[in-house]
C-alpha cells in the first residue's frame, strides 16, 4: 500500500519505512518540519518517496504524528483522514500529566486510532472515543558493536540545555563532576560552557558514527525524567552494552534487572557505573544479556510485523 506519513522523528521512521510498502513523504523546498523528505543522515531503502504537496498522488493511509497534520493533508490532498482516506495518529509523547487527566487531540473521535508507543503511554493519555493500540518500538539491529574499551558512561540527549530536566540536564551535570562522562547529541556542545568537566567530551555525530562512539564507552546511562522511551536506550543494549536508567515512565518495563539498573536514587546508578567502569567483563556479560534482551523485545520484524497487522485492520 501508499502510506503517507511525515518524517518527524528521525529514529522512528527509519525503523518504520523498512516495511513492504510505498511510503510518500511530504517535502518542501526548505526542507522544514512540514517537508523534511527523505532522511539525510540514515539510508533509507527506495520505497521512500518524496513528494511535493501537489503531487503526493493517491495514497491508501496516512499515519499522522502531530495535530496538524490532518489539516494539511485536506488542504493538499482535499481528503480527509478519517473519513476520505483511513488514518492512525501515532502518539510519540508521554503526556505532561501523569494523573490521567490528560486529554488525547483525538479524544471526541472514533474514526483514527491512536497507536502509543509503549503501554505506559496507554495508560496515562486519556482517549476517549478513540480507538487505542499499542505497538512498542522497534529498531534495525546495529550489531554488537560493544568494545568498551573506553572507562567512561555514554549519554545520548539531543538539546539538553533548551529542555533541561525533562532530559536530566541537571543530573548530566551533576553527575560529570562524579564519573567520567561523554555525551552524544545535537546542541550537546552548549553543555561545556557551563560543564568544565565535560569539555572536550561533546559531539553531534550521524547515527553510524554515534553508534561506534557509544559502544567504545563502558556503560549507558539514560538521565531522562520525561520522556516515552528514549530509542538511544534500545539503540544501547542492542549495540551490548549495560545500561543505567532513571526509573521514570516506561523505562522499568524497558530494561530487566539482567541488562541492566532502572532505580530513581542516583548514588546508586553512581555505584554501579563505577563498578561496571572497573570491571569490563562483568559489564560485557551484563551488555550481552541486554542486547538478547533488546533484540528479542525491540526487533524490527516484530515492529513491522505489529505494524502490517495495525495497517491492515484500519483500510480493511
Amino acid at each position: 500500500m501508499r502510506i503517507l506519513l511525515w518524517h518527524v522523528h528521525g529514529s522512528w521512521t527509519d525503523a518504520f519505512v523498512r516495511g513492504p510498502d510505498t511510503y510518500v513523504l511530504p517535502v518542501l523546498p526548505d526542507r522544514g518540519p512540514d517537508g523534511r523528505g527523505r532522511a539525510r543522515t540514515w539510508t533509507w531503502p527506495g520505497s521512500v518517496e518524496e513528494h511535493a504537496p501537489d503531487d503526493l498522488g493517491d495514497v491508501d493511509v496516512v499515519v499522522l504524528q502531530r495535530p496538524h497534520e490532518a489539516e494539511l493533508v485536506e488542504r493538499w490532498t482535499g481528503r480527509r483522514p478519517g473519513v476520505d482516506v483511513p488514518a492512525v495518529y501515532v502518539e510519540h509523547n508521554t503526556p505532561r500529566a501523569l494523573d490521567g487527566s490528560a486529554r488525547h487531540v483525538l479524544a471526541h473521535r472514533a474514526d483514527v486510532p491512536v497507536v502509543h508507543v509503549s503501554t505506559f503511554n496507554a495508560v496515562v493519555w486519556d482517549c476517549g472515543r478513540a480507538p487505542t493500540v499499542v505497538v512498542a518500538h522497534g529498531i534495525p539491529d546495529p550489531g554488537a558493536l560493544f568494545t568498551g574499551e573506553r572507562p567512561d558512561a555514554a549519554v545520548v540527549v539531543n538539546e539538553p540545555v533548551r529542555r533541561g530536566r525533562a532530559v536530566g540536564t541537571d543530573l548530566v551535570v551533576d553527575l560529570a563532576e562524579r564519573l567520567p562522562l561523554r555525551v552524544f547529541g545535537m546542541g550537546t556542545s552548549e553543555l561545556e560552557l557551563t560543564t568544565p568537566a565535560l569539555r572536550g567530551r561533546t559531539a553531534d555525530l550521524d547515527q553510524r558514527a554515534l553508534h561506534h562512539a557509544m559502544a567504545a564507552c563502558r556503560v549507558y546511562l539514560h538521565p531522562f525524567r520525561w520522556t516515552s522511551l528514549g530509542l538511544s536506550l534500545i539503540e544501547a543494549m542492542t549495540i551490548g552494552m549495560p545500561v543505567l536508567a532513571l526509573a521514570t515512565t516506561a523505562a522499568p518495563e524497558a530494561v530487566p534487572s539482567w541488562a541492566g539498573l532502572v532505580t530513581c536514587d542516583v548514588d546508586a546508578l553512581v555505584a554501579r557505573a563505577r563498578r561496571w567502569l572497573a570491571d569490563p567483563e562483568e559489564a560485557r556479560a551484563i551488555g550481552a544479556a541486554a542486547r538478547a534482551h533488546a533484540l528479542d523485545r525491540f526487533g524490527l520484524d516484530r515492529f513491522l510485523s505489529d505494524w502490517q497487522q495495525v495497517l491492515k485492520e484500519v483500510t480493511r
